[in-house]
């Protein structure tokens, strides 16, 4: 209600910096409540209120403050843990959605996740990790029966070399084992940064972003960085977010950007976050048309029919 009353009697700057204030204050509130409530059963979902104004500041920000949007440095860091605040009380069992139960089985899975489904890879994984349970496994593998395992994956022979090489290597220089560094993994076959940042912050506990193509759009679109290349996104978005938080961030921002932020036509209607946003507008303002663009809603709050 607030928020509507400022757009009512405010405009441009003035009505952004009262905005800011109070979602500021909030903020603290929150903080200071979930202190005292921790042991609380707090079932997170999309805040009515937060619904009944999006549609406002989209409107706002798609006229033309797109164009001109600029904050301090501080006031961006802000945005960025607000932001990450709301993705995690909008996604509470925000996970990997690949299937592993070690550090070998999710470097293959990651591997082959590329220019695959998650949901894709869970379906050939089983068998894959039953034949080959080692590196000496995938060493030794004939080349055939494995291209055939992971013929669904997409680009299996490039996939199979890349499997047979990652088993050779983790045998001649790491005994066999995955190692937990992000310098030693990026030295294997089928590692880049991203996949070793899945690896480290999934299978180590080590904390890593993982740059993908959906933390790449949203990232752009939340005015989070100027970059484009991941390596660079990466160092960017680092310094907004503690960096205890980085892996469960990048699940949180993956979710939603698979979810609702959608590359062609993202749920602007009903997304929680759109008064966070410069691009908020630039999708489905209305939410009921919204509501159908949502994935597994009912993963993001429970009540959820739309």
């Amino acid at each position: 209600m607030l928020e509507e009353l400022f757009d009512v009697a405010f405009g441009g700057d003035s009505r952004q910096r009262l905005l800011d204030a109070f979602h500021d204050q909030h903020e603290r509130h929150e903080e200071h409540r979930k202190e005292q409530d921790q042991e609380s059963d707090h079932r997170p979902y999309i805040v009515p209120h937060k619904l009944a104004v999006v549609a406002k500041v989209a409107s706002s920000q798609s006229a033309g403050l797109k164009s001109e949007w600029s904050e301090s440095a501080l006031s961006l860091t802000r945005r960025a843990r607000r932001i990450n605040r709301e993705l995690a009380e909008t996604y509470p069992h925000a996970h990997c959605e690949l299937d592993f139960r070690n550090p070998l089985e999710l470097s293959v899975a990651t591997i082959l996740s590329a220019q695959c489904t998650d949901k894709k890879v869970n379906e050939v994984t089983p068998a894959l990790f039953a034949k080959y349970p080692d590196a000496a496994a995938y060493a030794a593998a004939d080349r055939a029966e494995l291209e055939d395992l992971i013929h669904a994956t997409g680009f299996f022979r490039a996939k199979t070399s890349t499997l047979m090489k990652l088993g050779q290597q983790l045998l001649d220089r790491f005994d066999g084992q995955v190692p937990s560094t992000l310098a030693e993994l990026v030295t294997l076959p089928g590692f880049g940064r991203k996949t070793a940042n899945v690896v480290l912050g999934n299978a180590f506990d080590v904390p890593g972003l993982t740059i993908d193509t959906h933390f790449l759009r949203l990232s752009e679109r939340w005015r989070w960085t100027d970059n484009t290349d991941p390596v660079k996104v990466e160092m960017d978005v680092a310094v907004l977010v503690p960096r205890k938080e980085w892996t469960m961030l990048s699940h949180r921002v993956i979710w939603h950007g698979r979810r609702m932020c959608h590359a062609r036509r993202p749920a602007c209607g009903v997304c929680p976050i759109a008064r966070l946003c410069p691009s908020a507008g630039i999708g489905e303002m209305n939410p009921t048309a919204a509501a159908k663009l949502v994935r597994s809603p009912s993963q993001m709050h429970p009540e959820w029919t739309g």
